[in-house]
């Protein structure tokens, strides 16, 4: 850069300032810097702030409530032994299938088996005992009846007689006196033949005494019987043994549980449900179950119970769910997670509910974008979910959403839209169907 002298007003010589190319570029690059920056730093007046939100969406809509909770069967069966005495067999494991009547345990039943032998011996006499009453005893008793009435008509046909030869002076009345004491003594005898012979008969005492020895042998026999009977325990039902606690050579005492025994039957999931999620739930709602150790598997069940009570520490609700059609993986207690249908929608608006403000009130409200602006828009919410909600009015389907989490954005405020998914859920169903979960 130079200078040349240039005459002023009074005709004074003055320098002027002469710039190089050099320098002209220099200054007109730092200009467009200094206007890049202006422009950079008012694009988002002019364009607007750049905004990432959520396209409202239509389609299937389906509420679940999610819960989670163990397998049971609907009978559980302590197996325990009413006597007591030594094992010699355990003829199950845990978790075999058994059927009705098998074998589970078996006690030494040595005595109880004397015990029966001698009862069914006692049977056997008693038995004897009537047979002889009746064979042997009713027809001897009937056989000293007839002699006792012959001989007593004997004795009164000798007593009428003496007493004609005493009237005629043949004989003596001391021999009169002794025809009458034979007819005393064979009337005697007479009787005492009629009770013997009355109580052979089948409706006397010696025959009912006899038939109540047999039914107390019998009673006996049945009681040793059941005694033998207790030295082994068979399966009541049908099952799966889930617990065993005896083994061979154990002393076990009368009412101890020895076993647990799953009875065939519809196989249910017993679940608690927060007592905030009671209005949704209604028997007879399908849902969709996985045990925790084959997440990836489903099977179909159908709500069957709802406790009329809640309980009260925790804040939930018991329900059953029935599965008609367990697979065969399923196994008592095992760990499941459970999705209730509560709810379905066929063409429904559905925006995040991260969108939301003032979602528990009654004026919930959502920024959407419109004519490039964030718009105050109040809605009206239908199934709510966390994640995801339906619109019954103020937004439609296509219209984006901004999250309440993007800070800085306000009503009124010029931006430009940047379309996010929405998170998908775990497990989401096939693209058309939107899940809520509660």
């Amino acid at each position: 850069m130079g200078a040349d002298a240039i005459p002023d007003a009074a005709g004074t010589p003055k320098e002027r300032t002469v710039w190089s190319t050099s320098t002209w570029w220099k200054l007109s690059a730092v200009a467009l810097v200094i206007l890049t920056l202006v422009a950079y730093l008012m694009r988002n007046v002019v364009l607007g702030t750049p905004t990432a939100v959520y396209v409202a969406t239509s389609g299937e809509l389906v509420q679940t409530v999610v819960a989670s909770g163990r397998v049971i069967s609907p009978q559980r069966i302590n197996v325990a032994l009413q006597g007591t005495g030594r094992v010699v067999r355990v003829a199950v494991v845990e978790g075999q299938t058994v059927e009705r009547g098998k074998l589970l345990i078996e006690l030494d039943d040595s005595d109880s088996r004397a015990s029966l032998a001698q009862a069914t011996a006692d049977v056997a006499h008693a038995q004897g005992r009537i047979r002889q009453l009746s064979e042997l005893n009713q027809p001897q008793a009937a056989q000293a009846l007839a002699q006792t009435q012959a001989t007593a008509r004997q004795a009164l046909k000798t007593l009428e007689r003496n007493r004609k030869l005493v009237s005629q002076g043949f004989i003596s009345p001391a021999a009169l006196d002794e025809a009458q004491r034979a007819v005393d003594v064979a009337a005697s005898c007479v009787a005492s033949a009629q009770a013997m012979a009355n109580s052979t008969k089948p409706s006397g005492s010696d025959t009912a005494l006899a038939q109540a020895a047999l039914a107390q042998a019998v009673a006996g026999r049945q009681l040793a019987s059941a005694k033998v009977a207790q030295g082994t325990v068979l399966a009541p039902s049908s099952g799966v043994l889930i617990s065993r606690e005896v083994e061979v050579g154990d002393i076990v005492q009368p009412g101890k549980a020895l076993m647990v025994l799953a009875a065939n039957g519809q196989t249910q999931l017993l679940i608690q449900i927060d007592e905030k999620n009671l209005s949704k739930i209604a028997l007879g709602q399908a849902a969709l179950g996985s045990a925790d150790a084959y997440a990836n598997l489903r099977f179909d069940a159908v709500v069957a119970y709802i406790n009329p009570g809640v309980d009260a520490t925790r804040g939930s609700v018991e329900v059953k769910l029935a599965v008609t059609n367990p697979p065969p993986y399923l196994r008592q207690d095992m760990t499941v997670s459970v999705d209730i249908e509560t709810a379905r929608r066929s063409a429904a608006v559905v925006i995040a509910t991260s969108t939301l403000e003032d979602a528990d009130t009654d004026k919930p409200w959502v920024l959407v974008v419109r004519d490039k602006h964030a718009v105050k828009q109040f809605v009206t919410l239908g199934l709510r979910g966390d994640t995801r909600v339906e619109v019954l009015d103020g937004i439609s389907a296509g219209e984006g959403v901004i999250p309440k989490s993007k800070l800085g954005v306000k009503a009124g405020q010029r931006v430009r839209a940047r379309v996010q998914d929405i998170p998908p859920l775990a497990g989401a169903p096939a693209a058309g169907k939107s899940p809520v979960e509660p």
